[in-house]
């Protein structure tokens, strides 16, 4: 297949706005890990907010010169840009945007992060099945649970300019890769099973293939993969992000791993089994990953695993 270029870059930022974990008494700052820090005023008086579900503000530098995207926006209305108001966050900053997929755990507080940065015109780039309707979660025969979606109105109407796209798409000139869809191809990542969706009619099993990934590339070290909630496989965007840029040092995993729960839980050993085959020099589980999953993780690759959080910045250098 055809190769995507991407930049090298010195240096990739990951702050995390929302994310279902918060800690603000853990004490384990390093080189790469910063957590926040509940002062204000030289007192404890601010808070930072978990919410199920994933936003995360990613800067890529390279010698002077910083970009900056957002990607995902949390599960509540105001959780993502609550926690960048407490952190001091300028998200007037921001010169793009990226959604996983089209669940409402990383859509929800998009009105006001956008909001805040408050800009016309900046790319919002998404897999089209971003916006497919009448999604639900099928928990039992005669038991459906709906799923709100994305409106491609509402999106336009908050300061954003839509590009649709399966392929994988290169964001801040270079420095960032948009994923696109990720083909299905462990024998164990089969998705979510309980998905569907309603087309003229019938009942559709939902695949999700909106489900992507970011990628970036520090000088030396090698791939950043970010996912959402990896429901793809993340070992299948690990896999896809190496084909597709030719590079097959992995420095970072991060994101929502989509191993929680009984219909997940079962492939938590081949995931984490095929991942430390893989090698990343860190791997970040997130949002939907799952406590035995994590736990599993840090277990088998106790050297990489790093605790994610929100408000937490991370920070991998060339």
């Amino acid at each position: 297949m055809d190769r995507f270029k991407i930049n090298e870059v010195d240096k990739v930022e990951i702050l995390t706005l929302a994310d279902n974990y918060i800690d603000l008494a853990s004490g384990d700052n390093s080189d790469i890990v910063s957590r926040a820090f509940p002062i204000k005023d030289m007192q404890l008086k601010v808070s930072i907010l978990a919410d199920h579900g994933f936003s995360a503000l990613v800067k890529c530098t390279t010698k002077d010169k910083t970009r900056t995207m957002v990607f995902d926006f949390g599960f509540s209305t105001d959780v993502a840009a609550r926690n960048a108001d407490a952190l001091n966050v300028d998200l007037t900053e921001v010169e793009a945007a990226a959604l996983s997929h089209g669940h409402i755990d990383h859509f929800g507080g998009l009105d006001e992060v956008a909001a805040r940065i408050g800009k016309r015109g900046l790319e919002f780039v998404a897999h089209p099945a971003v916006f497919r309707a009448n999604r639900y979660l099928r928990l039992l025969p005669d038991f459906k649970i709906g799923m709100p979606l994305p409106e491609k109105e509402k999106i336009e109407e908050a300061g954003f300019r839509i590009v649709e796209t399966k392929e994988p798409y290169s964001q801040l000139d270079g420095d960032v890769l948009f994923l696109g869809e990720i083909p299905r191809r462990t024998s164990f990542e089969k998705g979510m099973p309980a998905a569907f969706y309603e087309e003229n009619g019938k009942e559709m099993w939902d695949p999700i293939e909106d489900d992507t990934a970011l990628v970036m590339n520090i000088r030396g070290k090698g791939l950043v993969i970010l996912a959402g909630c990896a429901h793809s496989g993340i070992i299948n965007e690990v896999e896809y992000a190496r084909e597709v840029t030719g590079i097959n040092k992995v420095h970072v995993v991060m994101g929502g791993f989509h191993l929680t729960g009984p219909a997940f839980e079962p492939i938590i050993d081949d995931t984490v089994k095929s991942m430390k085959k893989i090698g990343p020099d860190y791997v970040v589980p997130t949002h939907c990953t799952g406590r035995k999953a994590a736990f599993a993780f840090e277990k088998t690759m106790p050297g990489q695993f790093i605790l994610n959080m929100s408000g937490t910045k991370l920070t991998f250098t060339a």
